[in-house]
């Protein structure tokens, strides 16, 4: 059993920290595609989508091929930074974050272009800077779109395998997620493991999917423009 509490502690560690970046960076981009001109969208689109249907193990190859040694990134990040990200768990985070973007950035960016820029623009009038129309305009008539993205982006990134087990591999106490402990169970014939760590992956997805139905089917909150 306390295998299987501490392949769920190091699951959270990486889901929370794979959520964190998303929720920079897909918001941030999918407000920029949203809003501003930008050149090569659909293939843009495309290529950031694209971790949504490409196999984990196929992406985990990517990753690796890009942070490994022999990589310009995990070259740069060796030779200038001393870091190495293969088999450690924030190589596990990385891979999480890749594979969980497109669950923030495509909500994030529907919800920004469901949004009438009028309202944003009379923000603008009233003497309201950017920053501020963002912030008290453009978030709160956004911010149940994007949560749901967040929310299904952190039980992706709780489920994740394949790209995991590629970038960080198995290492029990270090780079061994839930997902991955569940196929080590299996494979070890401890069914009694397995079943534990299976139910409370099911636990876990079940909540957050009852969260986020709960948030698209409720009101969007009015902007204050005060």
């Amino acid at each position: 059993m306390a295998a299987a509490w501490i392949a769920l502690a190091l699951s959270l560690k990486i889901a929370l920290w794979a959520t964190v970046f998303n929720l920079f960076l897909g918001v941030g981009i999918g407000y920029l595609f949203a809003r501003k001109a930008v050149w090569g969208r659909e293939l843009l689109d495309t290529l950031l989508t694209l971790p949504m249907v490409m196999p984990p193990t196929v992406l985990g190859y990517y990753l690796l091929v890009v942070l490994g040694k022999n990589g310009f990134i995990g070259q740069f990040l060796q030779q200038y930074l001393n870091i190495n990200l293969i088999f450690t768990w924030q190589g596990a985070v990385v891979a999480a974050t890749v594979v969980s973007f497109p669950l923030v950035f495509k909500p994030a960016r529907a919800a920004f272009d469901s949004l009438d820029p009028q309202l944003e623009q009379a923000g603008r009038v009233l003497g309201i800077s950017n920053v501020g129309v963002f912030l008290r305009i453009t978030l709160p008539l956004a911010w149940r779109g994007i949560l749901a993205g967040v929310l299904l982006a952190f039980a992706r990134s709780m489920g994740e395998f394949g790209a995991t087990l590629m970038v960080a591999g198995s290492i029990p106490g270090q780079t061994q997620t839930l997902s991955i402990a569940v196929y080590e169970a299996v494979q070890a014939g401890d069914d009694q493991l397995a079943n534990t760590l299976v139910l409370i992956i099911s636990v876990v997805c079940i909540l957050i999917l009852l969260l986020t139905s709960r948030l698209l089917s409720g009101k969007v909150p009015v902007a204050n423009l005060r």
